[in-house]
C-alpha cells in the first residue's frame, strides 16, 4: 500500500538519495528495503508496483564480486553473455529483450555507449556502490528509449546515513590484486564522500589455448551536497572508471565517466522541485590487427521533476532533453542526435489499492515522435499478501552503430516498440518473503544483428516466470531466484526464422546463496545454474547450459578488522557464453578462481 508519511518523506528528500528506514528489526530491512527507481517516489519493495530486487551493500561485501554484472548473473529476469573473463565485453539482457534494452544508472546519470548501444558493465566496481536497484519490466514512460526490459541503478553512498570509512587490499589467482579506500559523512547540512578502487589481473585466456588477456581499472566516486535551512539542497556527484583491457588480437583503453549537479527545491510541504543536469562519457581507443580506432561518445542531459502531494496521491511532472554526440575515427553519417521529453506519473492511494498511471513524449530527431504509457494496479489481499497487475509500453531507439557504421548500418531500420504485461504476488513477512510473477512482452520490429548487419525483425514474443524467496533466520541468511523463460522470433520477414529462439538467451537459470555466522566467522555458497542457448539467430550454434558453486569465507579478527576469502567456480567448470561467429572460436571463462582481501573501517 501506499503509506502517507513515506511519500512525504519522499517530496521533503531528493529522489534520487535512498531514505534511512523506520524499522527497527535489521533483518526486516534488508528483506523489504526502500527503492527509488520503480516510480521516483521513495517506496518499499512490497509497496512497489513493479519486479524489483535490490542487492545491498552487506551481499556486495560478502559476495565480493570483481565487477557489477557478477552480481546480477542468476538474479531473476537476468540473462549475461561475456566475451571472456576479467573487463571482457559484457552483454546484459533482462527478461529476454537486447542487450541494449536494459538501462544502467548511476546516482540519476545513465551510463553507456551512444555508438553500440549497450551498457560498459565489466568496468563499473561494485567496491564503490553502496547498493543497486534492479527493476525488471517496461519503465520508458520514466526512462525513456531503451528501458524495454528493466533499469538497473547503483548508488553511491552519500554521507547522510552514517559517518564511514574504510581501507581494504587483496590479491588472488590469474595475478590479481585490488586496493581501495573510502570515506563518507556530514556535519551540519553538508555531506560528503570520497572513495577509489584499483584493479588488476593477468586475466585468463578468451580462447583455447590463447594467452591471458589482461585487465586494470582505477575508478573513483565523489559526492557533496549542502541542505540549507530552508530545505534546499544543493550538490555535485561525479563517477570514473579508466584502465584497460585486453582481447583476443588486441586491446583497448576506456575511460567511463559521469559527472551530475543536483538541486532539490521544497516549494511548500507537500510539493518539491529536482533538477538534475549531468553528463556521461564512454571513451574506448582501440588496437587490434585492423588498425586503431577511437569511439568517444557523450551525453549531455537535464532533467526537471516536480512532485506535488494530494491528500494520500501523488502526481509527478517533469522534462528531460538529452543530446547523444560521438566522436570517432570511423565516419558516420550522423554524429549528434536530440531528444526532448516530457512524462507525467499518477500515484493513486486507495486504502488497501494502488494505481498507478504513467505517460511519455518523446520527440528524437532521428526517429522521430514516440508516446508511451503504462498501467500498474496494487491490492493488498490481507497483511502480509500483495497482488499487482501492470501493463506498460516502450520502445529502444537504433543506435549510431545500427544505423550509420559503414557497411554494417541499416540507416532503415525502425525503433522497436514493445507490450508487456505482467501479473505478480508477494508475500512479505518479518524475516522472510516470496514473489512470483508471470510476465509476456511483444517486441515489434525487433533489432537482431544477423550476422550481415542489423534488421528489424516484424513480431518477438517473451513470455516466463521470475520467482524469488528470501528468509533470515536467526545465523542463517538464505535467497532464492529461478526465471523460465521462452524468447521467440513469431513473425520474420522471410519467414525462416519463425520460431526460433532470439539468439544468446537461456530459457533457465536458478540461484540459491546460503550464509552463516558463527560468532566473529561466517561461510556461505552460492550455486548458480543456467540453461543452454543459442549463439546465432538461425539457431545453429547450440551452447551447453552449466552450473557454476563459488563459496566464501570470512573473519572478523579485530574491532573494525576482517578478512575475506572467496573461491569462484569451485569446481573449475569448463563453460562458455558466447562464440565469436566470424573466427569461430568459443570465448573461455576463468576456471577456479581464488582472492583474498583484508579490510579495515566501517560501512
Amino acid at each position: 500500500m501506499l503509506i502517507v508519511s513515506t511519500r512525504q518523506a519522499a517530496v521533503a528528500a531528493a529522489c534520487l538519495i535512498p531514505l534511512a528506514a523506520a524499522a527497527d528489526d535489521e533483518s526486516t530491512i534488508q528483506l523489504n528495503p526502500l527503492v527509488v527507481t520503480p516510480t521516483l517516489s521513495t517506496q518499499t519493495v512490497d509497496e512497489s508496483l513493479s519486479s524489483v530486487t535490490v542487492i545491498d551493500r552487506e551481499t556486495l561485501d560478502r559476495q565480493q564480486p570483481r565487477e557489477l554484472s557478477d552480481a546480477l548473473r542468476g538474479q531473476p529476469g537476468f540473462d549475461l553473455v561475456s566475451n571472456g573473463s576479467f573487463g571482457k565485453n559484457t552483454s546484459v539482457y533482462t527478461r529476454g529483450t537486447g542487450s541494449e534494452s536494459t538501462v544502467l544508472l548511476i546516482d540519476g546519470i545513465r551510463v553507456r555507449s551512444a555508438t553500440s548501444g549497450g551498457a560498459p558493465w565489466q568496468f563499473i566496481p561494485p567496491q564503490l556502490l553502496d547498493r543497486v536497484e534492479l527493476v525488471r519490466g517496461p519503465r520508458g514512460t520514466l526512462y525513456g528509449a531503451d528501458a524495454v526490459g528493466g533499469v538497473v541503478q547503483g548508488f553511491t553512498p552519500d554521507g547522510r546515513d552514517r559517518d564511514q570509512y574504510w581501507v581494504q587490499g587483496g590479491s588472488g589467482s590469474h595475478g590479481s590484486h585490488e586496493y581501495g579506500a573510502g570515506f563518507a559523512g556530514s556535519s551540519g547540512g553538508t555531506a560528503w564522500s570520497l572513495g577509489a578502487n584499483h584493479f588488476h589481473t593477468d586475466g585468463t585466456a578468451v580462447r583455447e589455448d590463447g594467452d591471458d588477456k589482461g585487465f586494470y581499472n582505477t575508478s573513483g566516486v565523489g559526492r557533496i551536497s549542502h541542505r540549507f535551512g530552508n530545505g534546499v539542497e544543493l550538490g555535485l556527484l561525479g563517477f570514473r572508471a579508466h584502465g584497460n583491457t585486453e582481447f583476443d588480437g588486441g586491446d583497448t583503453d576506456f575511460v567511463i565517466q559521469t559527472v551530475g549537479a543536483n538541486a532539490v527545491v521544497p516549494l511548500s510541504d507537500r510539493a518539491v522541485t529536482r533538477l538534475q543536469v549531468s553528463e556521461g562519457r564512454d571513451e574506448q581507443e582501440n588496437r587490434d590487427d585492423f588498425g586503431d580506432s577511437v569511439f568517444d561518445t557523450r551525453t549531455r542531459t537535464a532533467r526537471l521533476e516536480n512532485s506535488l502531494m494530494l491528500g494520500n496521491n501523488e502526481v509527478i511532472l517533469g522534462g528531460e532533453f538529452h543530446r547523444d554526440e560521438v566522436d570517432s575515427t570511423t565516419d558516420y553519417d550522423e554524429d549528434r542526435r536530440d531528444n526532448r521529453a516530457a512524462f507525467a506519473q499518477y500515484l493513486v492511494g486507495l486504502g488497501k489499492a494502488d494505481i498507478q498511471f504513467s505517460a511519455r513524449f518523446d520527440s528524437n530527431e532521428a526517429f522521430g515522435d514516440h508516446v508511451t504509457g503504462s498501467v500498474a494496479v496494487g491490492q493488498a489481499l490481507d497483511a502480509n499478501h500483495r497482488l499487482r497487475l501492470s501493463y506498460g509500453t516502450a520502445f529502444r531507439a537504433p543506435t549510431f552503430n545500427d544505423l550509420y557504421f559503414p557497411g554494417f548500418g541499416n540507416p532503415d531500420l525502425a525503433p522497436e516498440r514493445s507490450q508487456t504485461a505482467e501479473l505478480g504476488f508477494r508475500g512479505q513477512y518479518g524475516h522472510s518473503f516470496w514473489d512470483v510473477a508471470l510476465f509476456q512482452t511483444f517486441v515489434d520490429d525487433l533489432i537482431q544483428n544477423t550476422g550481415t548487419g542489423p534488421e528489424n525483425v516484424d513480431r518477438a514474443r517473451i513470455q516466463g516466470i521470475e520467482t524469488a524467496a528470501g528468509t533470515r533466520i536467526g545465523p542463517w541468511d538464505l535467497r532464492a531466484a529461478g526465471t523460465l523463460m521462452d524468447p521467440r522470433v513469431r513473425s520474420s520477414d522471410d519467414g525462416t526464422r519463425d520460431g526460433n529462439r532470439l539468439s544468446r538467451r537461456s530459457t533457465a537459470s536458478a540461484r540459491l546463496d546460503v550464509d552463516r555466522s558463527f560468532g566473529s566467522f561466517s561461510v556461505g555458497l552460492s550455486g548458480i545454474a543456467q540453461s543452454d542457448r543459442y549463439n546465432d539467430s538461425d539457431n545453429d550454434e547450440r551452447l551447453s547450459g552449466f552450473g557454476l558453486l563459488n563459496a566464501r569465507v570470512g573473519w572478523e579478527f579485530a574491532s573494525n578488522w576482517s578478512a575475506r576469502l572467496t573461491v569462484d567456480n569451485v569446481f573449475d567448470a569448463d563453460y562458455v557464453t558466447a562464440r565469436n561467429g566470424f573466427s569461430e572460436f568459443d570465448y573461455q571463462t576463468a576456471g577456479r578462481t581464488a582472492f583474498l582481501s583484508v579490510r579495515y573501517g566501517t560501512r
